[in-house]
């Protein structure tokens, strides 16, 4: 089986390497071998394994390729390749989340008859696609949980475990190569979110956008959020989470208080986790390595042999007929939520946005106010019991508009 690789960066050259290293074995899982002959790359490298060019039309001309994998990122240029490559029934392998987050049931109606794999797209060389797609295939999923962005959560446990500045972290992160130059793609919550849409589509049928689901970033995050969290038992987690009741599933990215005890909350630094409720299983977690060249090229190579099988000629995200799921809208999201405010510390403050709670139907659960040391203002602390997202908005916008309020509210959700 001949193998043309759109894309010869890290991963492209981590999936040749390991195709020509592992050949043996790969030969004695599938059958057959699967040789990379070419690869696309924007400037040609001296010693490459395979031969290299910067034409993409040397390459998509060919009839002798089987499987073209896209490693090239980007969503405009990689989604006319790939659609071009379907029209000439041409077999795909891609590991371009943000492509599939906008154009995947496009890509899905072309791709029928084809094999198309894109389990590198979420989490790494966790075979996640593969569990939801075949090992929970008779499940209602009944929730998803997801920490998928290994820079997010690297930073998050800097700042928890050794209390370090979410700046000062951040630099550090860029100079490990975890977090990019200009980084507000993972941070902001961008990354998470193509991931979720793709594992939303597999689990519910869910067709969505980023521009339709909730997406927060971590950049807001201070201190004093990890200091309230250790006191109450919480970590802070950058979340993806998706969530069926009835014929709604709610999606939404951001970072999210959990209770320490919970599995998902244990897993630190750059490393990636998934949490999957079923009905019939009950939750089970997957954790590995969620990005890196080896652990991409991983999670590549398993569907080349999976094609190399006759495995992936399947509707893309496993359903043969529609499903009946809609996206819950944003401000009926019911949950749990974290408050920090900074206040002028004298009478009455306390009262009037307890008051201003209740009028929004918002109870506390709990409440802490930090010693104020050197600081002019008072920081308080408040978790809610349950309510909806537009309740906690509306109180937000209220609160931004008092004299009292020396620095715009934080919120954050807990889970």
């Amino acid at each position: 089986m001949k193998v043309a690789i759109l894309g010869y960066g890290t991963v492209g050259s981590a999936v040749v390497k390991a195709l020509i290293e592992n050949e043996k074995i790969i030969k004695a899982r599938c059958g057959q071998n699967i040789i990379p002959v070419i690869a696309l790359a924007r400037s040609v490298k001296k010693n490459s394994l395979i031969p290299v060019t910067q034409n993409a039309d040397e390459i998509l001309n060919r009839k002798d390729i089987d499987v073209f994998v896209e490693l090239m990122g980007g969503v405009k240029e990689p989604f006319a390749i790939i659609k071009q490559l379907l029209k000439k029934k041409k077999n795909v392998v891609t590991a371009n989340k943000a492509m599939l987050a906008y154009h995947r049931y496009e890509l899905e109606k072309l791709a029928s008859n084809l094999a198309f794999g894109y389990e590198a797209s979420v989490a790494g060389a966790i075979p996640i696609i593969k569990v939801l797609k075949e090992g929970l295939s008779a499940n209602h999923i009944l929730n998803i949980k997801g920490i998928l962005n290994g820079t997010s959560n690297y930073i998050l446990t800097h700042m928890s475990q050794k209390g370090s500045d979410f700046k000062e972290v951040l630099k550090r992160a860029q100079e490990l190569g975890y977090a990019e130059a200009d980084p507000s793609f993972d941070i902001e919550g961008f990354d998470a979110a193509h991931k979720l849409l793709i594992l939303a589509s597999i689990a519910y049928g869910i067709r969505a956008v980023p521009e339709d689901i909730l997406i927060e970033g971590i950049s807001g995050i201070s201190n004093e959020d990890v200091y309230f969290a250790n006191e109450f038992g919480f970590t802070i987690k950058l979340l993806g989470v998706a969530k069926a009741q009835d014929s709604k599933v709610e999606l939404r990215v951001h970072p999210t208080m959990l209770s320490k005890n919970e599995m998902i909350a244990k897993v630190d630094g750059v490393m990636n986790a998934v949490s999957i409720r079923g009905d019939m299983l009950g939750e089970s977690l997957y954790y590995g390595a969620g990005a890196g060249g080896l652990a991409t090229a991983s999670a590549v190579i398993s569907d080349l042999l999976d094609i190399a099988r006759g495995q992936l000629k399947t509707p893309m995200f496993g359903f043969k007929s529609d499903m009946k799921y809609s996206l819950l809208p944003i401000e009926d999201i019911y949950t749990k939520y974290y408050l920090r405010l900074k206040v002028e510390d004298k009478i009455g403050v306390l009262s009037k946005i307890t008051q201003m709670m209740s009028e929004n139907s918002i109870s506390i659960d709990s409440f802490l106010q930090k010693p104020k040391a050197d600081e002019t203002y008072s920081t308080l602390f408040f978790t809610t019991h349950h309510t909806f997202e537009k309740s906690i908005k509306n109180l937000i916008h209220t609160l931004k508009k008092q004299k009292f309020i020396k620095t715009s509210p934080f919120m954050m959700r807990i889970e």
